[in-house]
């Protein structure tokens, strides 16, 4: 299989990537909007409106600046430092740099509701669609592992068997979606705490999974993307806890059955 993959062929072709992460955007944020109209929003429309830019900022700029400092020296090296800030992103720095910005307007704002459950799902959906895309562009994106011998291991275009890690973020997504998805239909969980479980099993997944990517270690041995999630983790250290002593504490009542 030739990668990146494309629809259409010749001159009439467009990049599966590129098609993918368009999606990934038009249908996530439709998804919001429908979930958004179908249940109760605690959050004024005027201070929604700019939490979502504030989110959709911090996305953007983190994104680059963590995907830039994947490799320092390549960035340090550029000739256009510019291009090549533009040109890295990850999802992680993405959701860091969301939620901080998003704090801080819900700081200007004066709001006190969590805004980020009303996300969750929107998000997931997005990022599983977006992953679509980067298994096929196979090592063309720098989402693939090292090489194994594993007999679900693929050639992503260089002809050595490697971990799909798209694919496995792909599947842990759909997990993340369907565990919490069950437990809602039993529990109610207090607000915002959707979002912060959401959050701490993707930042642990990617923490644990970057220990099988081609990387470039920064600090102890540790990828940026590591450190990055690290931090986030620290974030929510203060939920973790409360998972690992008392879990009830997350959760307002049972559902009636």
């Amino acid at each position: 299989m030739d990668y990146p993959l494309h629809l259409g062929s010749g001159q009439v072709s467009i990049s599966l990537h590129l098609l993918f992460e368009t999606l990934a955007f038009f249908i996530g944020f439709r998804y919001f909007l429908y979930l958004k109209k179908k249940r109760s929003d605690p959050i004024p429309e005027s201070n929604r409106v700019w939490i979502i830019i504030a989110a959709a900022l911090g996305a953007f700029l983190f994104s680059r600046l963590v995907g830039s400092l994947e490799n320092p020296y390549g960035w340090n090296q550029a000739s256009n430092k510019w291009l090549y800030f533009f040109a890295n992103k990850t999802i992680v720095g993405g959701l860091l740099g969301g939620l901080l910005l998003v704090e801080l307007m819900k700081l200007l704002l004066r709001e006190k509701s969590s805004s980020g459950d009303l996300f969750t799902y929107p998000l997931v959906l997005a990022m599983i669609i977006g992953r679509i895309g980067c298994l096929s562009s196979g090592i063309h994106e720098p989402t693939y592992g090292e090489a194994s011998a594993l007999p679900w291991a693929m050639d992503l275009g260089d002809g050595i068997p490697r971990h799909p890690l798209a694919l496995y973020e792909i599947i842990f997504l759909g997990a993340i979606w369907i565990v919490l998805n069950q437990v809602e239909t039993k529990q109610i969980f207090r607000m915002g705490v959707r979002f912060k479980l959401f959050m701490i099993a993707y930042l642990a997944f990617r923490f644990l999974i970057e220990f099988i990517k081609p990387n470039q270690p920064v600090f102890l041995s540790l990828s940026t993307i590591q450190l990055a999630c690290l931090a986030g983790l620290a974030y929510y250290c203060q939920t973790i806890i409360v998972i690992l002593s008392n879990p009830n504490n997350l959760v307002v009542h049972e559902r009636p059955a």
